[in-house]
């Protein structure tokens, strides 16, 4: 059986060479999350034997950014990223870099201020970096997401635990999710993303128009892209390298025409945005853009959400993921989208994923949003996958697939 210390070494070799595939002379920046140190030593160590140039680390605290937004002036909160912070991401992005965030803060650790100063920080850093935030949607770097528990974070997935034994049961339930229980995790990783990458080719042989969904509180009708690629697992960048942005993922995905969806969406688990959690909402669309909202919990944070700009009311995102996957089946709210995302079925408000359209890399923002694919300085996901959804799919010439049944893939 494994010690924890080998599955923390195995998970930190996985993200090195599977997710971020750092390539000999790249650079890597981390953000971590102050508890999640000894983690980053271990992909630090990973990352120079795989042959990274130099590590650099951001610390985060989010007791730091907390005080920040609640005592800063509104004229900061509105401009509060130096230059040389932009230049450092800008330069990341431009050679072709790679960047790991480490996710793990406590859900709901701005329960409490003002969502209207998170929303501006939030549109302040979107603005200023776009460079970087384009770099990575259009495979023009090499990116990851991982997570690692803190006690905040544990304690909202487990509350019924003392803080220790949560963590501890957080890690367990991580470890799970990346298949750090396997024998060989790397190569359990790399036979998982052949059978992502085979739904993904099929979706594109068929070239599906219409994606119809229904559910409960769910009626939903989506316009594929008329260019769209859908994209399974691991992305091909723009200099002819193979990298996995999150781990785990379960999902694949493609980008919706922007005044193509029609609809009410609900969401059928707790979504973490701007430092608190929003449960039970919904959202109503004419012509791609939101036209109504409701939420039993977190209702002013998805108001402010949805106000960050005029493309944070369209989508810019579609996955599909089988109710039946191993994020699902733990039965295991993980109050983080990058684990939750990957349980269920999920679209996405906000800028849209210009790898999943053809030729829409290097292309002007004015000329993306005339091809209809949506911009913003936002990206948020959210579940609306259940064991009730049925999603029917049409192609251009009226040919009717059923490609969920009952949450899962009826291909």
């Amino acid at each position: 059986m494994k010690t924890f210390e080998e599955k923390l070494d195995q998970y930190a070799e996985l993200v090195v060479k599977i997710g971020l595939s750092i390539q000999e002379g790249q650079r890597l920046l981390i953000n971590s999350p102050l508890e999640a140190k000894e983690f980053t030593r271990k992909v630090t160590k990973h990352a120079y034997d795989n042959g990274c140039k130099h590590v650099f680390v951001d610390w985060k605290d989010t007791e730091v950014n907390r005080l920040h937004i609640e005592k800063a002036s509104e004229e900061r909160l509105k401009d509060d990223l130096p230059q040389w912070e932009i230049d450092k991401f800008t330069s990341f992005a431009e050679n072709h870099d790679c960047l790991l965030n480490i996710t793990g803060d406590d859900p709901s650790a701005f329960k409490g201020l003002s969502p209207e100063r998170i929303m501006w920080v939030q549109q302040n850093r979107g603005e200023k970096l776009q460079a970087i935030s384009k770099a990575q949607l259009n495979g023009e770097m090499h990116w990851a997401i991982a997570g690692v528990p803190t006690a905040g974070w544990a304690k909202s997935v487990f509350p019924d635990k003392e803080e220790e034994e949560a963590i501890d049961a957080l890690w367990e339930a991580i470890f799970k999710t990346v298949r750090i229980d396997q024998e060989d995790p790397i190569a359990a990783w790399e036979e998982h993303n052949k059978s992502l990458n085979e739904k993904a080719d099929y979706l594109n042989e068929k070239r599906f128009k219409t994606l119809y969904y229904q559910s409960e509180g769910t009626d939903l009708t989506v316009d594929l892209h008329p260019d769209h690629i859908w994209i399974g697992g691991g992305h091909e960048s723009t200099f002819n390298t193979y990298y996995m942005p999150n781990l785990p993922t379960e999902e694949v995905f493609t980008t919706p025409l922007k005044t193509g969806v029609n609809g009410t969406v609900s969401s059928k688990k707790p979504l973490s945005a701007m430092g608190s959690l929003i449960d039970n909402f919904s959202l109503t669309f004419e012509d791609g853009k939101v036209v109504d909202f409701r939420a039993e919990t977190g209702y002013d944070t998805l108001k402010q959400l949805l106000e960050i700009d005029d493309g944070m009311k369209f989508l810019g995102e579609v996955a599909l993921v089988p109710h039946d996957s191993p994020i699902s089946n733990s039965g295991i709210i993980f109050n983080n989208t990058l684990y939750d995302e990957n349980a269920s079925c999920h679209v996405a408000i906000g800028t849209a994923i210009t790898m999943g359209v053809k030729d829409a890399a290097n292309v002007s923002k004015e000329d993306l949003i005339e091809r209809g694919i949506n911009q913003s300085n936002g990206h948020t996901d959210f579940m609306i996958g259940s064991a009730d959804l049925n999603i029917i799919a049409e192609t251009n010439d009226g040919q009717k697939v059923q490609l969920f049944k009952d949450g899962n893939w009826a291909i």
